[in-house]
């Protein structure tokens, strides 16, 4: 297969970083022990009722699946401290991205942030920057992402890779 020729769908993988307000999604795509943005973006939901904003959410998700045919669905299983009414409205967030990938007959896998961080970064404990930091540098993008959801979906989508392929996170170069 030429490097011109269209992904195919278990090459690629759809992240989703789970939010009411911005959902970030990734596709990424890998060939070998390269890995590369085939696009990216945030859904960013209207003011409106949880429901309203949920359903808008669901839309743009299948848009994206229909759009790019990923083979696997990586989403972030969120952490929570002490905020439950936070935990539960990303909760339904998250619901509705497993939601996306059932309809559309996909596998979900899904990853707590420590596992995010160390597949990307190499430690759990990472920041969001040294994740962003590295999201770029494995992707060969100029600029970092943004929001900053874009990159933690992109996150998921890698650390995804990384743990179906059981070795290191393809790269660029």
């Amino acid at each position: 297969m030429s490097p011109d020729e269209p992904p195919t769908a278990a090459e690629c993988v759809l992240g989703i970083d789970p939010g009411t307000r911005v959902t970030g999604w990734g596709v990424v795509e890998v060939r070998g022990n390269r890995a590369r943005v085939i696009a990216a973006g945030a859904i960013t939901t209207r003011t409106g009722s949880v429901p309203e904003r949920l359903h808008e959410i669901h839309e743009a998700l299948r848009k994206v699946v229909a759009a790019h045919a990923p083979g696997a669905i990586a989403v972030e299983r969120p952490f929570f401290g002490k905020n439950a009414s936070s935990a539960l409205v990303v909760g339904m967030a998250r619901g509705v991205a497993l939601l996306s990938a059932a309809e559309a007959g996909l596998g979900v896998h899904e990853y707590p942030p420590a596992t995010v961080k160390k597949a990307v970064v190499g430690r759990g404990s990472a920041s969001k920057a040294q994740v962003a930091a590295m999201v770029r540098v494995i992707l060969g993008l100029a600029v970092t992402p943004t929001p900053s959801d874009v990159t933690d979906a992109l996150a998921v989508a890698l650390a995804h890779v990384h743990r179906s392929a059981g070795a290191k996170i393809p790269s660029r170069s």
